[in-house]
């Protein structure tokens, strides 16, 4: 088993530097590589006490020289090349008053304060390791050994797998590696819908209009609950678990907080079966970001991460002191984003994600390197069936067909067409996405994949027009086409 303290990766600064420049460039890249073979799973669950250093050589030896490493070694160099441009343009603007650039950014902090609303109480709720726990229902002497589900690529692992560096997103030869005895089972989605409609059943007896957030996590708005039934969120929510576990056989995990974005951060403190509430009190929440890694924050990966690191940004306290180079360095919107995770702002109100104007809907398969022109064909034809399946349930035709591919090399490619008409069929969406396909096999001989996906994008409702009554229905659009071109059951409540 590995474990020991917090993840800690020498940087330029903690090392002695080599004598010779072009070996501090080695070394340098050679640590950041393995912080970024860690993957995108690194924060999630059952990791804080693994010693990631150790996991991250493993994982480092055992994937070197393959096709995998290639790709995510000129991955992480083109990053690198990317961070000394920032800091060069940071160097820049250190030579620039920016008083102006400072006042525009107080500014907007104090409009994006005035947005603060402490009124409501949103619920973050995510079951623990789901697919693992679903599998382990049908077989409990799995809850005692490591597994996990996935073949190629793991999906989600149990807390015992975790302990040794098993995360999703993993390779499966990696996690047989960091973990000889684990256990890996095939996926079952058929499996994990149903236990996924039981807990929703739970979820909609809280907040009929909560919102789905995948398969296995929702948001709540628990407010009016709350009031309705005379409980404080605490006890609500600790219900609400109680209940799930009843009728689904699952645990899950909360977060409560006054907004969305604090509730999803959360919902991880006290995994796996237990809860944390940040007090809805402005005092509170900027205590609890202050302190709070930048990559604990959704929509901050490893590569913004490494980015804000660059620049002095380790945690959400230290965006204040940048304020005035943000939008330069990273541009408006990722300014504004990090000026909400600084106060601790997210949205309060809470809908079904059907209610959201969809932007797409896609369907994509990862499998073992596959070439053969039956095989891709065939392969390309289930995905079209696929996408056929959720369009229906989804109730939408797209006006634009996307292919992705990935080679074995892991070097991604997308095409794209505009069909005459919007469809939904897999006979269309096969038809239209072949040409694209035989082009590339044209362009690339011998191809093999790892990868394939069909996407619908300008997408046309296929639902009735809600005046039907009045004798009008029909389709509607939903978006406009671009223009036509060449194709442990522990509670915690933080205080500031």
């Amino acid at each position: 088993m590995i474990a020991s303290g917090a993840t800690q990766f020498t940087t330029e600064d903690d090392r002695a530097k080599p004598s010779d420049a072009k070996g501090e460039v080695a070394v340098a890249e050679h640590d950041t590589l393995k912080y970024h073979l860690l993957g995108p799973s690194l924060t999630k669950a059952g990791q804080d006490a693994v010693d990631q250093q150790k996991v991250s050589e493993i994982i480092y030896n055992a994937s070197k020289g393959s096709k995998f490493f290639n790709n995510e070694e000129s991955k992480d160099k083109n990053l690198t090349q990317k961070i000394e441009k920032i800091l060069a343009r940071k160097r820049q603007l250190e030579r620039l008053d920016l008083a102006a650039d400072l006042r525009r950014a107080d500014e907007h902090i104090a409009e994006l304060e005035l947005s603060r609303d402490l009124s409501q109480t949103v619920v973050h709720v995510d079951c623990d390791a789901f697919y693992a726990a679903v599998e382990e229902l049908d077989r409990p002497e799995l809850k005692h050994v490591p597994m996990a589900v996935g073949k190629g690529v793991l999906t989600t692992c149990n807390y015992h797998a975790r302990k040794y560096g098993c995360r999703s997103g993993m390779a499966s030869f990696v996690a047989m590696k960091l973990c000889p005895q684990l256990i890996c089972l095939p996926m079952n989605f058929e499996k994990y819908t149903k236990k996924a409609q039981e807990v929703r059943e739970v979820l909609a007896l809280y907040d009929e209009c909560f919102q789905s957030a995948g398969m296995d996590e929702a948001y709540l708005n628990i407010t009016q609950y709350c009031a309705d039934h005379d409980m404080n969120p605490d006890d609500a929510v600790s219900q609400l678990r109680s209940q799930v576990f009843e009728n689904a056989k699952i645990t899950i995990s909360a977060g409560v907080a006054a907004n969305a974005r604090i509730a999803k951060i959360a919902s991880n403190r006290n995994k796996p079966n237990g809860q944390f509430r940040v007090a809805s009190d402005r005092a509170t929440i900027m205590a609890f970001m202050r302190d709070l890694p930048t990559r604990k924050v959704n929509g901050v990966g490893r590569v913004f991460e490494r980015e804000l690191d660059a620049i002095g940004v380790k945690t959400c306290g230290d965006i204040y002191a940048h304020r005035a180079f943000l939008s330069k360095l990273f541009g408006e919107k990722a300014c504004h984003f990090l000026m909400q995770v600084y106060l601790g702002l997210g949205h309060t109100s809470v809908r079904p994600a059907e209610e959201y104007e969809r932007k797409s809907v896609g369907t994509e398969s990862t499998f073992r390197d596959l070439s053969g022109k039956q095989e891709l064909r065939a392969k390309l034809r289930w995905i079209a069936e696929e996408l056929e399946k959720d369009l229906a349930r989804t109730q939408n035709k797209g006006r634009t067909i996307v292919l992705k591919i990935k080679l074995h090399t892991y070097e991604v490619l997308t095409r794209q067409v505009i069909p005459p008409k919007a469809v939904s069929t897999a006979d269309d969406l096969y038809t239209y996405a072949l040409p694209m396909f035989q082009k590339l096999e044209r362009e690339i001989p011998g191809m093999k994949l790892r990868l394939m996906g069909l996407r619908c994008t300008h997408l046309v409702s296929t639902k009735k027009d809600k005046d039907a009554t009045s004798g009008k229905s029909g389709p509607k659009t939903t978006s406009k086409p671009p223009r036509a071109r060449n194709a442990k059951g522990n509670s915690n409540t933080s205080s500031a």
